[in-house]
């Protein structure tokens, strides 16, 4: 191919993640930008070919990245309308206020804040997970230097809560289907991950010395149909553990399998009706987000095709494995954390047990570092006044801390875990 056409490929990248970066400045959405991009760079590929061997050959790399994009896609199709339905119908927000007690201190507030974030993101999207969390925080009507501790630790605790379960982050996910890891190596991580978890909540709660009341909204109450399917949730993600481990089965398939259980049980409850049909919360989930994964893969899939991702993983040759994994999770502060792991795999890099777990935490945790860092940045920054990059980086020295623990117990663990 000639060298003008990779540096046309190389510069659409460029323009499509820059894109994502000042998203807020043009006022365009990500996933608009990096799925246009993704699409037209593999159409510049077949029209550029310079004969029909090549074109072939493109065609067969496209097949592949289009294969790895869909189980990836309808797995977080099942996941997303799962909560979806359970969010709208009030389960999530019934379990929050059934639990939280109506008088506590702050910093034991804090601390349990730390806990529902990290529970709830491993068996939900981080997106809603930090919606749910955020509303939280904002009810409590506490001052802004208060509010913001709080938001810090939620930006923390969901990222990390995610990266010990496949339904809990896109990238844990990802390396998993790669047969990095196996599924019981992930769930190890929860341990190391949590207590970074609390690490943060102590040090962010130095100084907070009030009581809380936290005001209660009325319970919604809750239908038959709708506890059988927050059952029928849980089940699904147990029988996706216990279906992979014991007989290989693919996360997708299980969920799936769950998602037309969800809809069959819906129906013979009479739910399924024409001024609430259940296939309206498929439409409610977030597209957005799933045609930015699109887009991504796209572009991080002809990025490989054409040879550019070996000069991300010359580091890899340059330092140990260790800090070059530790400087991946930094560096997914400013470079979305799934084109980065899709970059990585797609390199095909030798790693054992231990440095495949670290990459999966620095990669998952990372972009808690900066509030542009992660979707659940992202999002708070969005829906708290006053978060801002510059107020969020006034605790970048303890997230820090709370990430370089994270990282080394997740490392140390792993060595135990395949010594």
């Amino acid at each position: 191919m000639h060298m003008a056409v990779q540096w046309l490929l190389i510069l659409m990248a460029v323009a499509a993640f820059l894109g994502v970066v000042f998203e807020e400045l043009i006022h365009v959405n990500k996933a608009k930008v990096v799925l246009f991009f993704g699409a037209l760079a593999w159409m510049v590929l077949f029209t550029a070919a310079p004969n029909d061997a090549f074109r072939e050959r493109v065609q067969a790399a496209l097949s592949h990245n289009i294969t790895d994009i869909a189980g990836l896609w309808l797995f977080l199709l099942a996941t997303m309308t799962f909560v979806a339905y359970l969010n709208k119908k009030g389960l999530i927000e019934n379990i929050i206020y059934s639990v939280l007690p109506g008088r506590v201190t702050e910093r034991k507030l804090l601390l349990l804040t730390g806990l529902f974030c990290f529970v709830f993101s491993s068996i939900a999207d981080n997106i809603t997970a930090t919606l749910v969390s955020v509303a939280l925080v904002l009810s409590l009507k506490m001052e802004l230097r208060k509010t913001l501790r709080f938001a810090t630790l939620v930006v923390f605790a969901v990222n990390s809560g995610g990266v010990a379960m496949i339904t809990g982050d896109v990238t844990t996910l990802m390396i998993f289907l790669a047969d990095k890891v196996e599924i019981t190596h992930l769930l190890m991580l929860a341990g190391p991950a949590f207590l970074a978890v609390l690490l943060l909540a102590a040090l962010l709660s130095v100084g907070l010395k009030d009581e809380v009341v936290i005001e209660k909204a009325a319970l919604q109450p809750l239908r038959g149909v709708d506890q059988v399917i927050g059952l029928l949730f849980l089940l699904t993600i147990i029988g996706t553990i216990l279906g992979s481990l014991l007989y290989s089965i693919p996360p997708v398939l299980t969920f799936l399998t769950g998602l037309a259980l969800m809809f069959l049980i819906a129906r013979f409850f009479n739910e399924d009706i024409e001024n609430d049909p259940i296939l309206e919360y498929v439409r409610a989930i977030e597209f957005e987000t799933l045609l930015f994964f699109l887009g991504v893969l796209l572009l991080v899939g002809m990025l490989q095709f054409i040879g550019v991702l070996q000069g991300l993983t010359a580091l890899y040759d340059l330092v140990p494995v260790i800090f070059a994994n530790f400087l991946m999770g930094v560096l997914s502060a400013l470079i979305d954390n799934v084109p980065l792991t899709a970059a990585l795999l797609k390199a095909d890099l030798q790693m054992n047990t231990a440095e495949w777990m670290g990459l999966t935490y620095a990669v998952g945790v990372g972009g808690s570092l900066l509030i542009i860092g992660s979707a659940a940045g992202i999002v708070a920054m969005s829906k708290l006044p006053g978060l801002t990059f510059l107020t969020y980086m006034r605790s970048f020295g303890l997230l820090f801390a709370a990430f370089v623990f994270g990282y080394i117990s997740v490392y140390g663990l792993g060595l135990l875990v395949s010594g």
